[in-house]
């Protein structure tokens, strides 16, 4: 019985977690997200910076070098329904490197993700396969 009653405290205890964790997810209307690294000297630098859009979507991430200059960056294009479409991958002079396409299964689950080159040749090609597993 202790163990039926442990177990289940252990299992609200994660779902509340869950819960505000997605909470959160909800709140990221317009925000930007700045990450800092402070070294030894005290000095704050840079590292990373995530925007969202409006809608609360991801719409750019950079990354930066501890001398605070760019490492790389992508944007992400979002269609209707809340699907990513392509996701732009920029290096350190904000060259484009290579971009990703998506598409999505009848269930709204990333079914291929297709990477080109910066002219728009094929480079490689990914399949997402879902399997649910009866126990």
């Amino acid at each position: 019985m202790k163990k039926l009653i442990v177990i289940t405290t252990l299992l609200i205890a994660c779902l509340s977690t869950a819960y505000a964790q997605d909470s959160q997810a909800l709140n990221k209307k317009n925000l930007v997200v700045k990450e800092w690294n402070t070294d030894a000297r005290g000095h704050r630098i840079l590292d990373h910076q995530t925007i969202y859009s409006p809608d609360g979507q991801k719409i750019d991430e950079t990354e930066y070098y501890s001398n605070g200059k760019q490492k790389w960056r992508k944007k992400f294009e979002w269609a209707a329904g809340d699907r990513l479409v392509r996701e732009l991958v920029y290096d350190e002079r904000n060259r484009l490197v290579d971009y990703k396409r998506f598409e999505y299964n009848e269930f709204g689950k990333k079914k291929t993700q297709y990477t080109y080159d910066p002219k728009g040749k094929l480079i490689s090609t990914k399949v997402f396969e879902y399997i649910t597993q009866d126990e």
